[in-house]
């Protein structure tokens, strides 16, 4: 009689069944077994971050960066003055009992709490009703609750300001404009007798362009709530980003709700390094001209070429990336290791981020810009509001999850094992975050060219990084002051 082999999936063991007719060969079940061991048996899967023998991490001295660094040492006079000046021409007419709003967005700015206030008390003393209006799109998971909860983490509460905050999502369509772009408003603000456009003016992290982000983009986008921002992000594709925003800033000004706005430029050390006001009447060219500014104030790592950034957190208080995309020289859109997104920025191999920002709020965009991260940071992710912004930016790539490994130590040893070897060693930076540039920890092989540059201030010599008995890092970053870099104690 003649067999044939059947195969159980659920066993996965091969079987005779016997055919009524012709002969068969019994040595085929056996054969059979030994090919199929072969073919599909597969190896113990190793733990999370046993993949690679190496162990080496290298040894890392500390150093601190010299920006140019312009400041604002009175805020609240200087709000009193730049306000004073924005309604001295009277073509804004302020009247008491007024309902004025003061927009705060979501990122993490300098004395935004004080620059906030003194813009209430402002109006205040005008017998203005004023409020704060929570202007930030999507952030904050889409709802009231997440909105007051983020700006509440950089101390704008109702406490602290004096006034309302209003946080509602509901929002009105103002028709369309230029190219058929539907324009939104918050209610809240469309129901005010006048808006205050309050942001920082910096360079975004998407597009690049004459405008960024800033005024208009929190007028636009911040304003639109959930509606606005997945209209104008919709339209990167035919547009761009720049062009929408600046229709959508277009109509809304024409409607006679801004009363005017006040920009914020910071230095490198995230300090307030001016106040301008920005009348509606020269809106667009007045921020094209402070973004040039804003442009030459900020920060950036040492060198241009680097095997592996560190990085200790990231979030959106830190940018609306939560990785600077200036600073790493890596798209949201997608990236090549060691290719920089545009000329002129760091061309960095590897990344690895440690952790969230606690005012972050579980938000983990931009980690997808990372290479390597830990299980113990993918646990604080809230994958919901994470992807909920990735997705209404059209940045699907920000929520991206990056290879886990067990440990810090794990994660740094097998980084540099994907790096290209090197005679000298590798070329290893570590940063608190991308905002925070000042003070560095740079790996051994960069000391001959730190000490020849002369906007880098050595301050130790080259030591070996800390762990834990576990493999977790101690941030050279817990210690920071006056304005040095100080190991933990």
């Amino acid at each position: 009689m003649t067999n044939y082999l059947r195969f159980c999936s659920s066993s996965r063991e091969f079987t005779l069944v016997p055919l009524p007719f012709g002969r068969g060969c019994g040595g085929c079940l056996a054969a059979a077994r030994t090919i199929y061991s072969q073919l599909y048996t597969r190896p113990s899967q190793p733990r999370i971050g046993s993949v690679t023998t190496s162990n080496f991490v290298p040894r890392m001295f500390r150093a601190h960066q010299l920006f140019p660094r312009p400041r604002v040492e009175d805020i609240p006079a200087t709000v009193l003055e730049e306000l004073e000046q924005l309604f001295s021409d009277g073509q804004t007419s302020l009247r008491p009992g007024m309902k004025i709003g003061v927009t705060v967005g979501s990122r993490g700015i300098a004395e935004i709490a004080t620059i906030a206030r003194a813009a209430v008390d402002f109006f205040k003393s005008l017998r203005i009703e004023a409020f704060i209006i929570a202007a930030m799109g999507s952030h904050g998971g889409a709802t009231a609750e997440g909105q007051r909860s983020l700006i509440a983490h950089y101390g704008v509460t109702e406490d602290a300001m004096g006034c309302p905050v209003r946080c509602e999502m509901e929002t009105l369509s103002l028709g369309r404009g230029a190219a058929d772009v539907e324009v939104f408003m918050a209610r809240t603000a469309w129901e005010s007798d006048g808006i205050l456009l309050l942001n920082r003016i910096k360079p975004h992290t998407d597009f690049k362009g004459k405008i960024e982000s800033g005024l208009a983009k929190i007028c636009a986008i911040g304003l639109g709530k959930l509606e606005g921002a997945r209209e104008y992000h919709s339209r990167i594709f035919d547009l761009g980003l720049e062009q929408a925003i600046r229709i959508a800033t277009e109509k809304i000004l024409a409607t006679g709700k801004i009363i005017g706005g006040l920009g914020i430029l910071e230095n490198a050390y995230h300090e307030t390094a001016r106040l301008a006001a920005v009348p509606v009447s020269c809106f667009f060219d007045t921020e094209e001209k402070l973004l040039l500014e804003a442009k030459g104030l900020m920060g950036r790592l040492p060198f241009d070429e680097v095997d592996l950034l560190i990085c200790d957190r990231i979030g959106k208080n830190i940018s609306g990336t939560g990785l600077d995309t200036n600073i790493i020289g890596r798209s949201v859109h997608g990236y090549i290791q060691g290719v920089p997104w545009i000329e002129g920025m760091p061309a960095i191999h590897r990344i690895f981020v440690r952790d969230l920002s606690e005012e972050t709020d579980g938000n983990g965009v931009g980690m997808g810009l990372a290479d390597f991260s830990t299980s113990r940071m993918m646990q604080k992710v809230d994958q919901r509001v994470t992807q909920l912004n990735a997705f209404t930016a059209r940045t699907p790539f920000g929520a991206k999850q990056p290879a886990l490994l067990a440990t810090d130590r794990e994660a740094i040893a097998t980084a540099l094992s994907t790096c290209r070897p090197r005679a000298e060693g590798p070329l290893v930076v570590h940063i608190q975050d991308t905002l925070a540039l000042e003070c560095v920890s740079l790996s051994e092989a960069f000391l001959p060219a730190a000490r020849s540059t002369s906007s880098l201030e050595v301050l130790s010599d080259p030591e070996p990084m800390r762990f834990d008995s576990e493999g977790w890092m101690r941030s050279p970053f817990q210690g920071v002051a006056d304005s040095k870099l100080h190991a933990e104690s």
